[in-house]
């Protein structure tokens, strides 16, 4: 099954949103305390690709060998998933290597899209 992933996050919360061919579902969580307030944008934005994908995954959204966009607002980032680009941030380390994890585990098929901050539908969540 093909869907559409968009993310966001800032120091205060997460938000994702996985749409499918008949489905979009919406979901945004406050930060945990370790996070609340202490977290760059970017940190954040990986907190929440990482608990958008693993909570998709945990409802059965998002099935093994599964087609998945990626809208990326953020070239860094997307410079950083689709590049194989590394970090010098221990944060965003570890949830790269969760996220490949996850990836992996699963056989999904992933393609990174670069979109404008205006473009990204989760960004009025926050």
């Amino acid at each position: 099954m093909e869907h559409i992933f968009f993310f966001d996050g800032n120091s205060k919360r997460i938000t994702w949103t996985i749409q499918t061919n008949n489905s979009s579902i919406e979901q945004k969580r406050e930060h945990a305390d370790i996070y609340l307030n202490k977290v760059t944008i970017q940190q954040s934005k990986y907190i929440a690709m990482h608990v958008g994908l693993f909570w998709g995954i945990g409802r059965f959204i998002i099935k093994d060998k599964d087609s998945i966009t990626i809208k990326i607002d953020k070239k860094s980032m997307f410079d950083q998933l689709s590049k194989n680009e590394s970090s010098s941030d221990e944060l965003i380390k570890t949830r790269m290597r969760f996220i490949t994890q996850l990836i992996d585990q699963r056989k999904l098929k992933v393609n990174y899209e670069l979109v404008d901050k205006e473009k990204n539908l989760v960004s009025k969540l926050l």
